[in-house]
C-alpha cells in the first residue's frame, strides 16, 4: 500500500469536511507519495523526539493528532524547530499524516474514544459543533467521586476541577475545550469535562452552574492513538505499527 493510497482510506474514517476552517491538517509532508508503506509511528504531536525515534527505527510514516505544521512557513531552514523537523523528515523519506479536528469529530475519534474510556452511554454529537460529545453516566455522582474516575481511567497525574453540582450529565472535548463551554450549557450538561480550560473559564463556569473538570490535553487526546494504530491495521494488516508517547511535560 503506498502513502497515497493509505491517506485515502484514513480519510474515508476522518473526512476533510470535518476539518474547522481555522486548522490545518493531512498530508504535512512527503517526498514520495507513491512510495510503499511498510512501519507506521503514531504519536499525539511531532516533537523533534518522535522525529529522531522515527529515524533511529526506519519509519516510512508518522500519523499525529496535533499538526506537524500549523501556521504558514515562509522558509526552510535549519534554525527553525518546524522547518528543521520537515527537513530531518524529508531526508530521511518520512512522511508525515496529521490529523486534528476532523479527528475530534469523527465517529470513534477523540471524543468519542474519550468517552468510551470513562464508561458513559448514550454518546451523541453535538449538532451545532460535531467536535463535542454530550453523554451520561448510569448514575448520578458526587463530583469528587467523578473527578477520582477521570484520574483513575486516564491515568492523568493531576485533575483540576471546580463546581458543585452531582454529575449525571457531561459535555465531552478533548484538549482544550474552554470555547464550547456554552454549547455545554445549550445541551443541558452539568459537566464539562475537557483537557485544558483557562483560569477565568473556570471561575465563571460556577457562576453559570456548570461543572469543569480539567484533566490534561496529553491525557484526554492521547488515548485516541491506539484508535488510530486499530485503524491503520484494519486497512494495511501487514503493517508494522507503534504508538509513541510525546510526552514530555515534568510535573510534581
Amino acid at each position: 500500500m503506498t502513502i497515497r493510497e493509505l491517506y485515502g482510506k484514513l480519510s474515508e474514517l476522518y473526512p476533510e469536511n470535518l476539518r474547522a476552517e481555522w486548522d490545518n491538517d493531512g498530508i504535512m509532508c512527503c517526498d514520495n507519495l507513491d512510495k510503499e508503506v511498510n512501519s507506521v509511528l503514531i504519536a499525539l504531536d511531532v516533537t523533534m523526539q518522535t522525529v529522531d525515534y522515527a529515524i533511529e527505527n526506519s519509519f516510512d510514516l508518522i500519523i499525529s493528532h496535533h499538526p506537524l505544521v500549523f501556521s504558514s512557513q515562509k522558509a526552510l531552514t535549519c534554525e527553525h524547530y518546524t522547518q528543521n523537523k520537515l527537513i530531518k523528515l524529508i531526508k530521511n523519506g518520512i512522511s508525515v499524516f496529521s490529523f486534528h479536528t476532523r479527528l475530534d469529530a469523527a465517529n470513534g475519534g477523540v471524543n468519542d474514544v474519550l468517552c468510551s474510556l470513562l464508561g458513559l452511554q448514550n454518546v451523541q454529537a453535538d449538532p451545532c459543533d460535531p467536535v463535542g460529545r454530550l453523554a451520561c453516566l448510569s448514575q448520578k455522582y458526587e463530583l469528587s467521586t467523578f473527578v477520582e474516575n477521570v484520574k483513575n481511567a486516564l491515568n492523568t497525574p493531576f485533575v483540576l476541577y471546580n463546581g458543585e453540582r452531582a454529575v449525571e450529565k457531561i459535555y465531552v472535548v478533548g484538549g482544550d475545550g474552554k470555547d464550547l463551554i456554552s454549547r455545554a450549557i445549550s445541551m443541558g450538561a452539568d459537566t464539562l469535562l475537557t483537557g485544558r480550560a483557562s483560569y477565568n473559564t473556570m471561575i465563571d463556569a460556577k457562576d453559570m452552574n456548570l461543572n469543569i473538570v480539567e484533566a490534561g490535553h496529553f491525557f484526554t487526546e492521547n488515548p485516541v492513538c491506539k484508535k488510530i494504530e486499530s485503524d491503520v491495521l484494519s486497512i494495511h494488516r501487514t503493517a508494522k505499527t507503534e504508538v509513541f508517547c510525546s510526552y514530555q511535560i515534568k510535573n510534581i
